[in-house]
């Protein structure tokens, strides 16, 4: 091996090692965590086990918090499936969370992603930050700032993956490991760190979840 090529394989090695060293990566089995009771949410809250092939995950309504496990930048990825029925499917993640009413969210509404309606189709994704921003106000004040459609929307009752990237001032979303992102916002909180977790809203169906990954920045 010439030294210019050792020299650039010794290069490669350490960038990712130290790309390694700089996020602390976790995977979650959900149904497997649930399975073996373990105390993994809170607060304690009806959620049932969900297999459905490559997914084995969890069905909830309402946030359910993972315990002891917090987060503040990094990137979450998670497989998620809703319900086809008009203003009853809304689900995503809780992050930089205090309580049942004080935390940041991206969700989806899945009975948007085949809408032919052109408005409907505009709000697919959205970006909150609980309490003083719900989605009602950004909705009135910052019409589609915080809300978006998908390029290439999933079925509507399928399973579709979110890869959400959380930084100090700027949040994004990427739908079905698309390269574009099918938002970008500007974060609306001054929280640094918070609780993580699986959200819906308590209102409407439940929504099915699987495959937590938690790539955190140290």
């Amino acid at each position: 091996m010439s030294n210019f090529l050792f020299r650039g394989t010794l290069f490669l090695f350490m960038l990712s090692a130290s790309l390694c060293e700089a996020q602390n990566i976790k995977k979650f089995n959900l149904a497997t965590l649930l399975n073996d009771n373990k105390p993994v949410f809170s607060p304690k809250q009806d959620i049932t086990i969900v297999k459905d092939g490559a997914y084995n995950g969890v069905s909830l309504k309402g946030i359910a918090w993972l315990k002891g496990v917090t987060f503040s930048t990094g990137s979450i990825d998670i497989d998620l499936r809703g319900r086809d029925v008009v203003q009853q499917s809304f689900l995503g993640i809780a992050f930089h969370g205090i309580d049942t009413t004080t935390y940041d969210a991206v969700y989806f509404r899945p009975f948007n992603f085949q809408s032919t309606d052109t408005l409907r189709g505009k709000h697919m994704v959205e970006y909150i930050s609980e309490p003083d921003y719900p989605w009602y106000r950004l909705r009135k004040e910052h019409p589609l700032e915080y809300e978006n459609g998908i390029t290439t929307p999933p079925l509507a009752a399928a399973w579709f993956h979110a890869h959400i990237v959380v930084g100090e001032n700027e949040i994004r979303v990427y739908v079905n490991r698309s390269r574009i992102p099918s938002l970008i916002v500007k974060k609306l909180n001054t929280r640094n760190d918070g609780l993580i977790g699986l959200w819906t809203d308590s209102l409407a169906l439940n929504g099915d979840f699987a495959n937590l990954e938690i790539s955190a920045n140290k």
